[in-house]
């Protein structure tokens, strides 16, 4: 019997790709042991349980930026997270430790690497965050979602995603899906989604465009992230055919109704919209390092999507550019049509490769010996 740790979290881009490649290790290995480890405030803490899977958490220690009392302690309180790593591995008895960026994936690598466990990374954005870069100087195993990344080592096999939504097919589910979300499955259907913490840019933008959405003869559902759904009731809520929802628990179904999608760019999100060939206008989150950007731009170069900025992001927008285009058919088949050329859907399959082949590998002869002393 084989364990595996998987590391990370914070975003559900971030926790997704974890819980795919547990259910991937787990319909290949059914009695492989699986801990995930991530912080107590991140969305990890909730979805991860529900996933059936068993948690793990460690203490949220950001790197400071700037001189002050909280970078005196850092040195301290960061050690004490790669204690409380190496720990959980021992305990688990862990064969492999994954991670997927976050707080807890360094001290994930470093505990791993003190203990001679192998160690595998994926990442999911264009542009890599300081933990997976420190991960990637430690492993052989290194894994990314988008070409081009610039880490070292890695090799693009897409983004894990559940299989319901790497295996939907959307024409054929669109029926059951429209009556699963109150929808008519005949009609042209904008989605819109800021993520799980909604985009106040997006929802304002669809607000400022009242009267053209109800003059289109389109159907609308828009995810407005959670606790920000009432100024999206008041402004449009009473339109008919404009269904408004905090979230949806099956994006499967929302893929599957939609001819277009507005969304903010984030890896998981660009992953999976490709991934179903589902035309989409992308807003990067203007904030950050510009990885949102990077994100699209595979997408927006093979033409299966478009990219506004997200100052230019308004009810104009919405009236001369997405309205005519969800109602353009040949152009929304041309999109999708590109998306094809563009998603790897077994990336779940392909982590999970990886992940045996750096237990193999330290298993032979000569491979990395295992240190499993608990500190």
């Amino acid at each position: 019997m084989s364990s595996i740790v998987i590391a990370g979290g914070g975003t559900t881009g971030h926790v997704s790709p974890m819980l795919a490649l547990g259910r991937a290790l787990r319909r290949r290995h059914p009695d492989v042991r699986v801990l995930m480890v991530g912080t107590a405030e991140g969305l990890e803490a909730r979805l991860v349980p529900e996933a059936g899977f068993d948690f793990a958490t460690i203490a949220r220690v950001p790197m400071p930026r700037k001189p002050s009392g909280a970078a005196l302690r850092f040195p301290g309180r960061f050690a004490g997270t790669i204690r409380d790593m190496r720990r959980l591995i021992a305990q688990s008895g862990a064969d492999a430790v994954v991670g997927v960026g976050g707080y807890v994936s360094t001290p994930a690598y470093l505990a791993a690497r003190s203990m001679r466990v192998p160690i595998v990374v994926h990442e999911a954005n264009f542009r890599p965050g300081l933990a997976n870069r420190v991960g990637a100087l430690l492993s052989d195993h290194v894994a990314c979602a988008f070409p081009g990344t610039p880490l070292s080592g890695a090799r693009p096999i897409g983004m894990p995603m559940r299989t319901e939504i790497s295996q939907l097919d959307r024409a054929a589910a669109r029926p059951e899906a429209a009556v699963r979300l109150g929808l008519d499955p005949a009609l042209p259907t904008l989605a819109v989604t800021g993520g799980s913490l909604g985009a106040a840019r997006l929802n304002a933008g669809l607000a400022a465009a009242r009267e053209q959405i109800a003059a289109a003869g389109v159907q609308v559902v828009h995810l407005t992230g959670a606790g920000k759904d009432q100024p999206v009731r008041e402004a449009l809520g009473d339109l008919p055919r404009y269904h408004v929802l905090e979230y949806a628990s099956r994006m499967e179904d929302v893929y599957a109704v939609a001819d277009l999608i507005i969304a903010r760019a984030g890896a998981g999100t660009v992953s999976e919209v490709t991934a179903v060939g589902l035309p989409a206008v992308y807003v990067p989150l203007p904030i950050g390092n510009g990885e949102q950007r990077l994100n699209a731009r595979s997408a927006v170069e093979a033409g299966a999507a478009t990219l506004v900025d997200d100052a230019d992001f308004d009810g104009r927008t919405v009236a001369e550019l997405v309205l005519p285009l969800l109602q353009d058919p040949r152009r929304l088949a041309a999109m999708t049509a590109a998306s094809g050329t563009l998603p790897m859907r077994d990336a779940d399959e392909r982590l999970a490769d990886m992940v045996d082949d750096a237990i193999e590998q330290g298993r032979r002869p000569g491979g990395r010996d295992r240190t499993r002393k608990a500190e």
